[in-house]
């Protein structure tokens, strides 16, 4: 079986030089690290990277928590954390909470199967991840939790959801309905409380019949249009707090033969790429979530590497996107 001092061999440079470039640590010349890395190739060699985890005590791994992977938001997230762990040498396991609470997850680190967790969803028990917190390092993205000051990345969801809000009472919409996200977890509440202080603002009706709980799925929107349509006082603009759940909405809508926007006008929420596809083009508010899944690895790196972190909080800016799918009231 081949091994470090083979590799030493065809490169013609010390067994330490061939670590040094095989972990990415420690100054060596682009000359012999092409050499290495070339002797590596030739011999087909694979590091025993188990022997290296129980000297250093650690894996080289990191574990995503996604509340639910069939969600297309996430695609962008993950790709950003992945290729950001990659550069330094780090791989991603992923874990699928499927909308449930995550703290089984945590289990991962007591047992020393991973070096760190980011974690995309904030539906977890608070003492849990303080306990967590304070003996492992640990990323929360996406959500924020104001109780803990946990490293976090995330956009402000209060103030995107108050220019959503605004946007469609610019448009001359004083009946908007919100569709919201689960309200037992962080985003749909943060997200109705931007619309709901906005609605206030401008002293337009803003009771419990100006929302409807959904849970992020088209599913969900679908079914929510068709309550929607078997209203008396049916909304003019409807501000659906994901795209997935806008889209669920239009597709209801065309089945009835309800225009968008010229009957009522949908507003989604994160710019997947299916929103750019969807008849009409979905209007929405765009997160930067490749950056988000950049910015979450890079903190999480810090904490591992002991470096100190500038700030624990990272907040990123989005951008509302207006296509088809709005318009000025008739």
């Amino acid at each position: 079986m081949t091994n470090v001092k083979d590799v030493a061999r065809l490169a013609e440079v010390s067994t330490a030089t061939v670590s040094r470039v095989l972990t990415n640590t420690g100054n060596v010349s682009e000359k012999n690290r092409n050499k290495v890395l070339d002797a590596v190739e030739k011999l087909k060699y694979h590091p025993n990277s188990i022997g290296r985890q129980l000297r250093k005590m650690e894996t080289k791994t990191i574990l995503v928590v996604v509340p639910d992977i069939t969600n297309s938001f996430f695609s962008n997230i993950l790709r950003g954390i992945e290729y950001t762990a990659g550069e330094k040498g780090y791989q991603v396991l992923l874990g699928d909470a499927q909308n449930k609470k995550a703290d089984d997850y945590f289990k991962y680190l007591y047992e020393k199967q991973v070096d760190g967790i980011i974690l995309l969803t904030s539906k977890l028990s608070i003492e849990n991840l303080k306990d967590i917190y304070k003996n492992f390092p640990v990323v929360l993205a996406c959500e924020t939790i104001a109780e803990l000051d946990i490293p976090t990345v995330s956009i402000n969801n209060i103030e995107a959801a108050e220019v959503v809000t605004e946007y469609l009472i610019n448009l001359g919409h004083k009946n908007i309905m919100h569709v919201t996200g689960p309200l037992d977890g962080i985003l749909g509440k943060n997200r109705l409380q931007g619309f709901e202080n906005m609605m206030k603002k401008h002293q337009l009706i803003n009771g419990e019949d100006s929302f409807k709980e959904g849970d992020f799925s088209l599913e969900s929107g679908y079914k929510i249009g068709k309550e929607i349509l078997e209203m008396k006082d049916k909304p003019t603009a409807i501000f659906a707090a994901n795209d997935e759940m806008a889209i669920g909405i239009i597709k209801t809508f065309k089945r009835y033969n309800v225009k968008v926007p010229e009957d009522i006008s949908i507003v989604g929420f994160d710019n997947i790429k299916l929103a750019e596809i969807v008849d009409p083009e979905l209007t929405t508010y765009s997160q930067p979530n490749y950056q988000i899944g950049e910015k979450a690895m890079e903190l999480l790196l810090n904490i591992l590497e002991n470096s100190e972190l500038n700030s624990n909080t990272i907040v990123l800016d989005g951008e509302l996107i207006e296509r088809d799918s709005s318009m000025a009231k008739q």
